[in-house]
């Protein structure tokens, strides 16, 4: 067994030792498994690790849990739904009763959402690949099942922040090096738009994109390096081709090729500064270099 499926479970176990761990007010160590140490629940948990071992997905999406509602009988007797540790192994998750009469989430697989999942809410845009259901035994008002999707997503946008100001009185040397300065502080993308300001001022739009998490660092840098007295701020979404890179070794030694690919396009680029070398050492334009690669 891969050791990465071996931590995966062993990491899910934790999860549920330590949650009735709580419940009991016990140490760890005095835990003893009752339903979830049964050999079907620890086929169900080293199952799942193993097949999430060889899906690799890049996320892992699931709709708000529902728990059922009423009581379940189990080894400590009668309790409410859901059971205290499944409640505890739920906490910062999303998840509602409904009109279910039973126990429709267990301490195992409120174990193994919290380990895998990456969102919880609504379905993202997916083209469907591959579907698989799980059948219970019981018999409730609804199907009880579960069901899931592997698919692509390639319209899921990223959330990003744009920073803008007007800037009339600086060189462009000094808006070059402010530029500089942004990329340094952890901006994805900065660049300029000519404008004309009041009294006929020529004048440049200082545009940055960044992530939410290196917002504060970026207006910081903005007001350091630049002239701006205000910046404004808007949230958009980003919309990107999957970016990979390669590299292809060649006559003329190694070159760089990056690749972007969604959307139902694929496209491919040699990276510059090779291309660049190439043409220097041999003498050929780089027309001619990037026409033989």
């Amino acid at each position: 067994m891969p050791e990465a499926v071996r931590e995966d479970a062993w990491a899910v176990y934790r999860s549920i030792a330590d949650a009735e761990s709580r419940v009991h007010g016990a140490p760890v160590d005095q835990i003893h498994f009752h339903e979830v140490g049964t050999l079907d629940a620890l086929a169900d948990v080293v199952g799942v690790c193993w097949l999430m071992h060889r899906l690799v997905p890049d996320a892992v999406y699931a709709s708000p849990v529902h728990v059922g509602s009423g009581q379940v009988k189990c080894a400590h007797g009668i309790l409410p739904v859901p059971a205290p540790a499944t409640a505890l192994l739920l906490e910062g998750i999303p998840c509602y009763g409904g009109a279910v009469r039973g126990e429709l989430c267990t301490p195992t697989g409120a174990a193994l959402l919290r380990r895998f999942v990456t969102k919880f809410g609504p379905m993202p845009p997916l083209c469907i690949g591959k579907i698989g259901y799980g059948m219970g035994t019981k018999d409730f008002e609804a199907a009880n099942c579960v069901r899931a999707m592997l698919g692509r997503s390639d319209a899921q946008p990223e959330q990003i922040v744009e920073l803008c100001c007007n800037l009339d009185d600086m060189t462009p040397e000094e808006v070059g090096f402010a530029m500089e300065r942004l990329f340094d502080a952890g901006a994805l993308d900065v660049f300029t738009t000519p404008i004309g300001m009041k009294k006929n001022r020529p004048a440049v739009l200082l545009t940055c994109m960044c992530r939410e998490e290196t917002r504060e660092a970026i207006l910081e840098t903005l007001f350091r390096h630049t002239t701006t007295l205000g910046v404004r701020a808007s949230r958009c979404d980003r919309y990107t081709l999957t970016r990979t890179a390669r590299t292809v070794d060649t006559a003329h030694g190694p070159v760089r090729v990056k690749s972007a690919e969604g959307f139902g396009v694929k496209r491919e680029k040699a990276e510059f500064d090779d291309l660049a070398r190439i043409a220097r050492e041999t003498g050929r334009s780089l027309r001619e270099v990037r026409a033989e690669l």
